[in-house]
């Protein structure tokens, strides 16, 4: 499994954030959204960091619309944790390492 948050799509959603086997954040993010780039690394290293218990991915809501849209998602980055198909916690903005880390973790308690 890569170190890194998986980039994915509308078209493979369902299959590797809705039916996955473990807990799921998603971090919806653009191209042209500087705080969205700055969480990037940050997101990466979540990602190595619990990849035994959960995954990590991100997708870009310019190129996968539909998913954003389904999830009613309003300003970038947010953050959503999805457990069993479904979307749990949620969180927006851009945020350090310390808080984005210590947020996943209160969520997966």
């Amino acid at each position: 499994m890569s170190d890194n948050a998986i980039e994915i799509t509308d078209d493979n959603f369902e299959e590797i954030v809705l039916k996955a086997g473990k807990p799921v954040l998603v971090d919806f993010w653009a191209s042209w959204c500087n705080p969205c780039i700055i969480m990037s690394p940050i997101v990466d290293e979540l990602a190595k960091k619990v990849q035994r218990e959960a995954v990590v991915v991100k997708l870009n809501v310019d190129d996968n619309p539909k998913t954003a849209e389904s999830y009613e998602v309003m300003s970038i980055p947010t953050f959503i944790l999805f457990e069993n198909g479904e979307a749990k916690k949620s969180a927006f903005g851009s945020m350090d390492k310390e808080k984005l880390f210590d947020t996943f973790r209160k969520w997966l308690e």
